[in-house]
């Protein structure tokens, strides 16, 4: 729980910036009218509450996973095994992650209002249900995004231990990160723009149904492929980054802790 949550904060925090430059290039008004370069910070106080809870979640509910399936007892299985505990932890920390990510983009692409009146009013004009709307469509981003990065990152460190002979250090670990990730971020990046569309888009709107294909094909009509991939040299930058950070420090603060 510590070395996850302590994961979290740091990537999130960190990497910011790129983050809302990336979801203004992905909005809907486009990115000047988005905010262009203004207000990076716009929504960092969702971030901050949110990052620690949601890491831990997901550390927890992963590590959990992985000891208990006994797929791990075979080298030829043990990806199915990380990809297992990977898409359940994904599961689980979403339950924490969507309401933040909801207030955070809304406050990205409008950094004139502050988080707090951002919350209260989409508690005011959706409820409860609007904190959760693009629930599937990140649940969807995300399983696909761990299903590879986190299988990538184990066979990762288990190569550069046998080249070498003995467990990676926390750096090795976080390199390793930080490739699985970008090539995670890369090929997930079109669920990524209708995940973003769908949290954007205006209370009773096609988009705000939260269908991923609708999404999807909306983007791919009126933008065709470079819509689809709006955002990806940021969403790349920042994962690799993120996975480096993320993975590094979660490694180097699990072996503090133990």
């Amino acid at each position: 729980l510590k070395a996850g949550g302590v994961a979290g904060v740091c990537v999130d925090l960190i990497l910011f910036p790129l983050d809302t430059v990336k979801t203004r290039l992905q909005s809907p008004q486009g990115f000047r009218k988005a905010g262009g370069f203004r207000g990076i910070y716009a929504g960092v106080p969702s971030t901050a509450i949110g990052s620690f809870p949601n890491a831990a979640a997901f550390f927890i509910t992963y590590e959990n996973v992985k000891s208990v399936l006994p797929l791990g007892s075979s080298s030829y299985l043990s990806p199915a095994t990380h990809m297992v505990a990977a898409s359940l932890g994904e599961v689980v920390a979403c339950l924490i992650r969507v309401p933040s990510e909801v207030v955070k983009q809304r406050a990205q692409v409008s950094p004139s209002s502050s988080t707090l009146r951002i919350l209260s009013h989409t508690l005011y004009q959706e409820g409860v249900q609007g904190l959760y709307r693009g629930y599937k469509s990140t649940v969807l981003r995300e399983i696909p995004f761990s299903l590879v990065q986190f299988p990538l990152w184990e066979s990762l460190k288990d190569l550069w231990s046998w080249k070498q002979g003995h467990v990676v250090d926390s750096w090795q670990s976080a390199v390793c990160g930080a490739f699985a990730g970008g090539f995670a971020a890369a090929v997930t990046t079109p669920l990524d723009v209708a995940k973003t569309r769908i949290m954007l888009a205006k209370a009773g709107s096609r988009t705000a149904s939260g269908n991923v294909l609708t999404a999807l094909g909306d983007i791919w009509r009126t933008q065709g492929l470079s819509g689809l991939f709006a955002g990806v040299v940021p969403r790349m930058a920042a994962i690799s980054l993120g996975g480096f950070i993320f993975l590094g420090t979660y490694e180097k603060t699990r072996q503090l802790l133990l």
